[in-house]
């Protein structure tokens, strides 16, 4: 039996004239950061939606822990141990910061004090106890992305799906997001994650798959891929691979 936490294996999504992804397979080591890269239209989100259930794939199967999880609803597959954030952070109006993490608590406990102690918990990991009492509409753009990784771990995930996490943040602010990124996997979560800010991905990354007009075009350590010629091709253009050689 496999020990890979995540396997991918030839799916694929054509919405009408437009093939999203073509057949995709690539795979994620227990305990793994695996960066997802490639440029607007690659078909990224697409994947993460298909991983987490959220689109049916066309062809192929996605396991997890060695069990297939097409055709399961997104719900199930939270409870199975896979969580996703979103690149907008949308927090529940008029509940606390720990009242929106309680709700991924509730995945797992349908006890009220059960939540909010893992709420509470993972409040204080992300540090944001300070504000665990605020109205999750009144903190910055960056307290809600905290927020929104607060809510997917209150899931207890084994495997986190991460978008654009550091959009629109200040460099300090990155750097925070970086380490608890960190301290995420240093708790045993496998984290794939979609990322364009080049230093933040090249930095967290143990691997990187690179997708590009929904095909796969790299896969490996990073410094090794962003050098390859079609990577720098997908992002720069051709003119630019030319006039580098």
């Amino acid at each position: 039996m496999s020990t890979r936490i995540l396997e991918v294996d030839g799916i694929s999504k054509r919405f009408g004239g437009l093939q999203a992804v073509s057949p995709l397979s690539f795979h994620m080591e227990p305990g793994e950061i695996l960066g997802l890269l490639g440029p607007n239209g690659a078909g990224k989100t697409t994947a993460f939606n298909m991983i987490a259930g959220a689109l049916r794939t066309d062809t192929g199967a996605i396991r997890f822990n060695g069990r297939d999880i097409v055709g399961e609803k997104p719900w199930d597959i939270c409870r199975l141990g896979i969580a996703r954030t979103f690149q907008l952070s949308k927090p529940f109006g008029g509940l606390s910061v720990v009242e929106n993490v309680m709700v991924g608590a509730f995945v797992r406990t349908a006890s009220e004090t059960e939540a909010r102690a893992e709420a509470e918990k993972v409040v204080d990991f992300l540090g944001l106890s300070a504000k665990a009492c605020t109205d999750a509409e009144d903190l910055t753009a960056f307290d809600r992305r905290k927020l929104e990784l607060g809510r997917a771990l209150a899931t207890a995930p084994r495997l986190l799906l991460m978008d654009e996490v550091v959009a629109g943040a200040t460099p300090n602010e990155a750097q925070e997001m970086v380490a608890l990124v960190r301290k995420v996997r240093d708790l045993g979560v496998s984290i794939l994650i979609v990322e364009h800010v080049m230093k933040v991905i090249m930095g967290l990354s143990d691997r990187v798959i690179v997708l590009d007009y929904g095909k796969l075009i790299a896969d490996g350590p990073p410094q090794q891929v962003v050098n390859q010629p079609d990577v720098l091709k997908a992002y720069f253009g051709e003119r630019y691979v030319h006039a580098r050689a």
